[in-house]
């Protein structure tokens, strides 16, 4: 019996440093998810266009609100921008096309697109089903952070676009 438990005794101890090795990354991702779930995520600010802009720093998430989406009907096919082009307030800088209309939509902010969602090139509906969070169109690191204080907090973009359907 004592040799059967030595030979245990051995197998567990090289296989104990091996599994903390292993389970290490997957304890720092669950810890990085969970302080990334914990920050405090600011509310989108919103174009009278009806496109918003998420901000994390430098960098805004930009898309069309739900309203404009609902608007717009199912979402067919979407042009998309190439990373590294520059967005300007106000411009157009992509189109989504529905089957109800075709519509351009225009920066929140100005910057360079850094990121497209590329996944909305296949499956542009996302945009209907996840507007403001899945269905994201790009991010961009912005050139100037003073354009989202000229954007609406969601209240005051629920009252115009209350006030914009009479």
């Amino acid at each position: 019996v004592f040799p059967f438990v030595e030979m245990l005794r051995t197998a567990f101890s090289r296989a104990v440093p091996a599994v903390r090795r292993l389970a290490a990354p997957r304890a720092v991702a669950a810890q990085a998810r969970f302080i990334s779930m914990s920050m405090p995520r600011f509310a989108p600010k919103y174009a009278k266009s009806h496109e918003y802009a998420d901000i994390s720093g430098d960098i805004a998430t930009v898309g069309i609100s739900d309203h404009a989406q609902s608007a717009l009907g199912d979402i067919v096919f979407i042009e998309l921008p190439e990373v590294g082009a520059k967005m300007e307030v106000g411009e157009s800088f992509s189109a989504v096309e529905s089957v109800k209309a075709a519509s351009d939509v225009y920066g929140p902010v100005a910057g360079e697109i850094v990121e497209v969602n590329d996944k909305l090139g296949d499956e542009p509906d996302i945009i209907n089903k996840e507007a403001e969070t899945s269905g994201w169109i790009v991010k961009v690191k912005m050139s100037n952070p003073a354009d989202a204080d000229k954007l609406m907090d969601a209240g005051a973009y629920a009252k115009h676009v209350e006030e914009s359907d009479h």
